[in-house]
Parts: structure tokens; C-alpha cells; sequence
């Protein structure tokens, strides 16, 4: 699981029959401050999440088990809205 701001939205008009439906969403993983950590990652929208938002992501087989996602070709699924995250450093 990671943390993600969502920058975009992809349209598919042929897909796989059970995406049907499904919201398709552009997602950057951050860090807790809110700073870009990777690339690009497409994943279903199984919160209503909307642009800008950082949201809670599952890859693999774990995306599967979000609401509604079980045998589908899902390999990320946005599985919640982050109000805030907050990180202790650890003492050095």
C-alpha cells in the first residue's frame, strides 16, 4: 500500500468487459510530506477520489480485494481519501 496524489484520468473506450464501469485514475506515489517519489501508476477509483486528492493505493493481489474488484484484471485500486499523514522522525 501507498500514498498517491491523483493527477489524471484515462478513458478507455475497449476495455476488458468487468472494467466496465470502472473509474480509471493517474496516480503519482508520494511521500507523508506530499512530495513526488516514482512514476505513473493507473489504478480503478474505488472511493470516488477526485483530482488533486492523495489517496491510499493497493497493488497486486491486494487491489483485488477492495469492494467490487474481485476477478477483475486489476493490478491498483485507490482504496481511500488521506485527510493527512503524519510521520514522527525518529530520534539520531
Amino acid at each position: 500500500m501507498f500514498l498517491a496524489r491523483v493527477v489524471g484520468t484515462v478513458v478507455a473506450t475497449r476495455k476488458d468487459p468487468k472494467l466496465t464501469g470502472s473509474k480509471l485514475m493517474i496516480v503519482v506515489p508520494v511521500g507523508p510530506d506530499g512530495d513526488p517519489e516514482g512514476g505513473y501508476v493507473v489504478a480503478v477509483d474505488t472511493v470516488e477520489a477526485g483530482f488533486g486528492e492523495t489517496v491510499l493505493v493497493a497493488r497486486g493481489s491486494s487491489a483485488r480485494m477492495a469492494e467490487g474488484m474481485k476477478d477483475r484484471p486489476v493490478d491498483a485500486s485507490i482504496i481511500g481519501i488521506v485527510d493527512h499523514a503524519d510521520v514522527d522522525e525518529p530520534a539520531t
